[in-house]
């Protein structure tokens, strides 16, 4: 479990906790499905782990990283924030309105402007991380991508209000929604397209809330080979994040660690024209302001 702080160092929090800061046992940062469950006693930890770096000895970093408490971000192989989610990631599906007209045109139909969040979801099996590897499976010959910010829940709720979703919410990460379009059509509904093994690319890691206070104006780019695809800004979502959590836990518990990815804007692979599928070897990069970039690469079957 690892903060990453300044001049892209990871400090292991279990280990700078341990031999420094006598915080006793502190089970919360042993994975970060832990650390979010661990609420207010973990935040505190992270924040006294990095006043412990960033102030007094000049030298603390480099004596963490001889005894292998800290490490360079390029020196790591970075796992999904949390590799196995507890439950399903839950997507939405058009909540951007220039993504809804794209898709009509390209099909040639018309789609309505949903009046409720169109939700369906990913199995854990689906998840991987930063500089994974997208399988390109035989099932699917026409595999699109879609750049999305996704929520992480912190606190347990049932029927949250709109005014309360943000206590709720413990941070932000990124998703690419990767898609076999022609199963998606063929199947009459969204889960088995969206659900295959390593369609659901999370991280590179998790943005506290406290440090993106208003994340209705990021911008989100998804790049192939180096070029711009999509280009969008979250202030154009039709179904803001209070209203998809009121709509989605009306009923519903939503626990710590549940993700929800938010939708994706226009600049899909199968609303070009010509059409853009993805192909073994592609490199796909989706970034999100002030969160990142999560970069993969297709992989052939």
């Amino acid at each position: 479990m690892g903060l990453v702080g300044a001049d892209n160092w990871i400090i292991d929090l279990a280990e700078v906790n341990r031999r420094y800061l006598r915080g006793g046992a502190a089970p919360f940062v042993n994975s970060m499905q832990e650390f979010i469950e661990g609420g207010t006693k973990s935040l505190n930890l992270a924040k006294k782990a990095a006043q412990y770096v960033t102030s007094g000895d000049p030298t603390r970093l480099r004596k963490l990283a001889r005894i292998g408490a800290a490490v360079q971000l390029g020196r790591v192989r970075l796992l999904a924030p949390i590799p196995w989610p507890r439950k399903n990631v839950v997507c939405l599906g058009i909540n951007y309105q220039e993504h809804i007209d794209e898709g009509a045109r390209a099909r040639q139909i018309t789609v309505n402007t949903p009046e409720a969040p169109v939700f369906f979801t990913k199995p854990a099996t689906s998840v991987i991380g930063q500089q994974g590897k997208v399988v390109h499976h035989k099932a699917t010959g026409r595999l699109d991508y879609e750049v999305e910010l996704a929520v992480v829940m912190g606190k347990k709720g049932r029927d949250i209000p709109k005014d309360k979703v943000f206590d709720h919410v413990f941070g932000y990460t990124i998703c690419l929604d990767m898609t076999a379009r022609d199963l998606q059509r063929r199947h009459g509904q969204w889960f088995k397209g969206k659900a295959l093994d390593t369609f659901c690319p999370i991280g590179p890691w998790i943005v506290h809330k406290s440090a993106l206070p208003d994340p209705h104006s990021l911008r989100l780019i998804c790049r192939v080979n180096g070029e711009t695809m999509q280009d969008g800004n979250t202030r154009d979502m039709i179904f803001d994040i209070p209203t998809t959590i009121e709509s989605l836990s009306a009923g519903m518990t939503l626990e710590p660690g549940d993700i929800i990815s938010t939708g994706t804007p226009s600049g899909v692979g199968f609303a070009r024209v010509p059409p853009l599928f993805l192909k073994p070897g592609d490199k796909v990069e989706g970034e999100v302001e002030g969160v990142g970039t999560l970069h993969v690469e297709i992989a052939a079957a």
